[in-house]
């Protein structure tokens, strides 16, 4: 049997997932300014659904390059500049699986 002497939080990081701070950080940021266009439950509103029932036909990957690079000429800005690849492949994972509440 195989024992970790890292702990799984360092794991997670090496990995590239968000610390648990950042993941809060992350919930509130996609609540509150996704939630402006995609409705504050994420059913829709400006922009459209981001329940998983919404995205369970979508590949991870495109949606992942929709947050990165936006829409050009839509609504949809690119949150390139702000957030990692670890923190936008996270959100896609968690809006495809059922978001977090706040």
């Amino acid at each position: 049997m195989l024992f970790l002497a890292v702990p799984l939080t360092a794991l997670a990081v090496q990995a590239g997932e968000p610390t648990p701070m950042r993941q809060r950080e992350l919930v509130h940021l996609v609540r509150q300014d996704c939630g402006s266009c995609h409705g504050m439950q994420l059913t829709g509103g400006l922009g459209l659904p981001l329940t998983p029932e919404a995205l369970r036909d979508k590949p991870l990957e495109g949606l992942a390059a929709t947050i990165h690079a936006g829409r050009p000429g839509t609504a949809m800005p690119p949150w390139k500049t702000i957030l990692s690849e670890a923190d936008i492949r996270w959100i896609v994972e968690k809006l495809m699986t059922g978001f977090p509440k706040e």
